[in-house]
């Protein structure tokens, strides 16, 4: 029965309630050690009566065992496993040892595939998930049940975690609901140490904050009562350890060797007697243990009390003693990853033979997709590493292993470490690699931008150098830091004609071709180049593949180079389920969409980049994705667009991301714009030229010179629109690209009241896909010929320009255009709002997904969700667009782009 506990009961069978008729549930119970969280999972386990069960426990022992917890915790699911997504089937597989490892896993495809079998094993009846001490499990099996705990939506799931106060652990860190468990009211106490007098009841009630075990343990030990300070409360971890330790000391000594042999093992009966044989200690003594209720024996394991016992065990042990028994374990164990592990725990000072031990179970870590275990195999293998060139190596491997776990302050802390034993120059190149590729998504592009050059100006291999450059050059994009892309750039071509790999040189050439564009000195051609050559099998094992062949087309703004590059790109990454790049990605290929009439999946993809980004803590691609979603939602004339533009700011000056702070400004600027108000719009693009003049950034598609113009002729500034629109003339011209030269005929025409400008501009747009410029070229033409008078002409640019902002949902322009045509004396006709304007951004991802002929499931696989989330929102997308069959979806999103 349990005691003291009735509220907390109800939040449970709440939850479970709900998995019962398809509502998900999550909750993260903390406390202190000893308030009842173990308690409190075994009462829910009583709760969930026809549901089904998966439950476990992380242990001490287990820590640093790749997915020890996730395969303790899936092990009844197992027989599922076939009928998840094959890449995930694999990446599972791999991570719980269950098949050789074919290619290193990614630690977000074990996520992914931890929702998908969880759900599926759903599917035959409710379940709930009940995982204690979870602040013991391996790091990435927590990570992996986190990624499927924030997934959950409509799954008949109802996920219960017990977590240690105030310990760092990937659970506690997240943004889970939570229950926080405090002591039991001294009526409970009162129960729960019937006998003992009222006034020590209440003094011990005081003293251990109504905590229940140090309720329970100290209530036995009546000498320990009497040495009780009066009503002061005293640290329980502190008194339970010494209670343990106390009544751990009174047992004999065998009984107290094979005590620790348990504390150190996994608590495998057969393991500890194995471990015990080799000590000369008779497992049996355990029977000691058991009877003084610190262990309790039971199907083929040695499980303690509590973990504070088997803590308390270990510590109090001399230290000699447990390298002696981790020696005897190591001996007994028949894993060779664990015998590692265990060796280097008995070892003082350096050993060699343990260290490459240690090495080798770091690999099968990162084989398995368990890189915060690879990283502490490898940081441990380092110390035991006598020459410091070996040394250094494993700490680089090590950083490498904690930023593909997502852990970049500790990455840092041993790529610095590994530094400064000055390691040979292959070594130190790769460490400064990795520590840029950290530093600009998490960190200063800045910073990162500084190590890429020096580490490339020290690389005597031209195909690293020119990888290097390469990475130097897309840190200055975010910096908008044209001098030193074009430095990098002049590296690259003088490296080119020595490189024949074709990997590196395609990227290489990309890389050039967009310094180049950047500072207005040409590159289009390169990169046309570059896209020819892209087929390449070593192109597609390069890790900088995906990047430049998302940004180097977006450069060209053209209907038909390197479009092609930039989807397949995107379905690779998520197909690999490889969230690390994603972000970046969904950036590139909204800004993309957002150029065309496709502005409703630009929404969506930006929108998952913000809330993926968000996840795994790449600030900078998270500043990119609200910067670009802010001059979207300016088009659209939403206020959004102010709140957006605010955030992405805050992050950009923090970190000097300049090319955040240019699409946010621009986005103030146009919304001010798009809602009539010239002298609103004016500061923030004349603050958008100063940061583009500051940088040196020449590019023409990154100028608000055609929106300057805009203004200043309807704030009656003829003068200045003329000294921009002729400026901004000669930067189209010199980069000679459609998207540009249009945008450059067009405040022409404006500033020189000449009709064949309009129609040059007309023409240069028929060669993008960007439907909004050619709409609003469209709106300026017939504005001009309204005041020619000649109204009929008028007319037709107008309601083009109408009908292409209503569909493009750009309202506020789309009235601008009908206000002009009504001045010609014709009413337009608009366009009534569709209902598939109204679906959220993950909505309509769904939406276009099952339109296209994807599955649900596969839908799912591809948008890290659960088959009964997808189907929650599809039905959602039915009831808002009022029909009932794909077909119907089809036809209502093909309306509405």
């Amino acid at each position: 029965m349990l005691i003291g506990r009735d509220s907390e009961r109800r939040v449970i069978e709440q939850l479970v309630a709900g998995a019962r008729v398809g509502v998900a549930g999550v909750l993260l119970v903390t406390g202190e050690p000893g308030i009842g969280k173990t308690a409190l999972l075994d009462e829910a386990a009583t709760l969930t009566t026809g549901l089904r069960l998966l439950r476990a426990r992380g242990t001490e022992a287990e820590r640093d065992v790749p997915f020890g917890a996730l395969h303790q915790l899936l092990r009844p699911a197992l027989a599922e496993l076939d009928r998840i997504p094959r890449p995930q089937q694999a990446a599972l597989e791999a991570a719980l040892a269950l098949s050789p490892v074919e290619s290193m896993a990614d630690r977000f495809a074990v996520g992914a595939a931890t929702l998908s079998l969880i759900c599926r094993y759903a599917e035959v009846a409710p379940l709930a998930v009940i995982v204690d001490d979870a602040h013991l499990l391996d790091r990435p099996s927590a990570e992996a049940l986190l990624f499927a705990a924030r997934r959950f939506v409509a799954d008949p799931i109802v996920l219960l975690i017990a977590a240690r106060q105030h310990e760092p652990h990937p659970l506690a860190e997240a943004d889970l609901p939570a229950l926080v468990l405090e002591g039991v009211p001294l009526e409970a106490a009162q129960q729960l140490v019937h006998g003992l007098p009222a006034d020590l009841v209440a003094q011990l009630h005081r003293t251990v904050a109504g905590n229940p075990l140090a309720l329970l343990e100290l209530a036995g030990e009546p000498a320990a009562l009497h040495r009780l300070p009066p009503g002061v409360p005293m640290p329980v971890p502190t008194l339970l350890a010494k209670a343990f330790t106390a009544r751990a000391n009174r047992l004999s000594p065998g009984a107290r060797t094979a005590l620790l042999v348990a504390a150190v093992d996994d608590g495998e009966l057969g393991a500890v007697a194995r471990a015990c044989e080799e000590l000369g200690v008779e497992v049996s003594a355990l029977a000691e243990a058991e009877t003084a209720a610190l262990v309790a024996i039971r199907d083929g394991r040695v499980e303690f009390r509590h973990p504070l016992v088997r803590s308390a065990i270990y510590t109090s042990a001399d230290p000699a003693e447990r390298r002696t028994v981790h020696r005897a374990v190591a001996g007994a164990t028949q894993d060779e990853d664990r015998r590692a592990w265990h060796l280097s725990e008995t070892v003082l000072g350096t050993d060699d033979d343990v260290a490459a031990s240690l090495d080798v179970a770091a690999r099968h870590a990162v084989g398995r997709g368990a890189h915060a275990v690879a990283a502490t195999a490898y940081q441990r293998a380092a110390r035991l590493t006598e020459a410091p060139q070996d040394r250094a190596l494993r700490l680089v491997a090590a950083g490498e292993a904690a930023w593909s776990a997502g852990l970049p302050d500790r990455a840092e802390t041993l790529l610095d470490e590994a530094l400064a034993l000055r390691p040979p120059a292959a070594t130190r190149i790769r460490a400064q690699e990795i520590r840029a590729d950290l530093t600009v998504k998490c960190g200063s592009p800045a910073q990162a931008r500084d190590i890429l050059l020096t580490a490339a100006a020290e690389c005597e291999d031209e195909a690293v150098a020119t990888g290097l450059l390469a990475d130097a050059v897309n840190a200055c994009f975010r910096l908008c830091d044209t001098a030193s892309a074009l430095r990098a750039a002049e590296g690259i071509d003088r490296l080119l004609p020595a490189v024949e790999r074709p990997g590196p040189r395609i990227i290489g050439m990309m890389a050039s071709g967009v310094a180049k564009i950047l500072a207005g000195q040409g590159g289009t051609d390169q990169i046309r180049q570059a896209v020819a050559l892209a087929p390449s099998d070593e192109l597609d094992r390069d890790r900088r593949r995906q990047v430049w062949m998302a940004i180097a087309p977006l450069f060209l703004r053209e209907s038909g180079t390197g479009r092609v590059l930039l989807q397949q790109a995107m379905l690779e990454r998520r197909d690999q389920v490889a969230l690390g790049t994603l972000p970046g990605l969904l950036f590139v290929l909204a800004r993309d969409d957002a150029t065309t009439d496709r502005w409703a999946d630009a929404a969506a993809s930006y929108d998952e980049g913000v809330r993926l980004a968000r996840e795994i803590g790449q600030t900078t691609e998270l500043a990119m994705n609200l910067a670009g979603h802010a001059w979207l939602a300016a088009h659209q004339g939403r206020v959004e667009c102010r709140t957006l533009a605010a955030e992405a700011l805050r992050i950009c000056d923090d970190r000097a991301v300049h090319l955040g702070t240019v699409w946010s400004l621009f986005g103030l600027g146009d919304f001010e714009l798009g809602r009539g108000d010239p002298a609103a719009a004016l500061p923030e693009y004349r603050r958008l030229v100063d940061v583009l003049a500051a940088n040196g950034l020449r590019d023409p598609d990154l100028s608000p010179a055609p929106e300057l113009v805009e203004a200043y002729l309807r704030l009656g500034r003829p003068d200045d629109a003329e000294t921009v629109s002729r400026e901004y003339l000669a930067r189209a011209e010199a980069k000679a690209q459609p998207w540009s030269l249009a945008r450059a005929a067009r405040v022409r025409g404006l500033v020189g009241d000449c009709a064949e400008e309009f129609e040059t501009a007309l023409e240069w747009h028929a060669k993008t896909l960007d439907a909004f410029e050619r709409a609003r070229t469209r709106l300026a033409y017939g504005a001009w010929l309204r005041r020619a008078r000649r109204r009929v002409d008028a007319r037709t640019q107008l309601r083009f320009a109408v009908e292409a902002f209503d569909q493009l949902g750009a309202a506020g322009w789309a009235d601008q255009a009908a206000t002009e045509l009504k001045a010609t004396g014709e009413t337009a006709r608009r366009r009534v709002p569709s209902t598939a304007d109204e679906l959220t951004p993950q909505e309509r991802q769904i939406a276009l997904l099952l339109a296209d002929g994807q599955s649900i499931r596969e839908a799912a696989a591809r948008l890290f969700l659960s088959p009964k989330t997808v189907e929650y929102h599809l039905r959602k997308v039915y009831t808002k667009l009022g029909i009932h069959s794909r077909t119907e979806l089809a036809d209502q999103l093909a309306g509405s782009t």
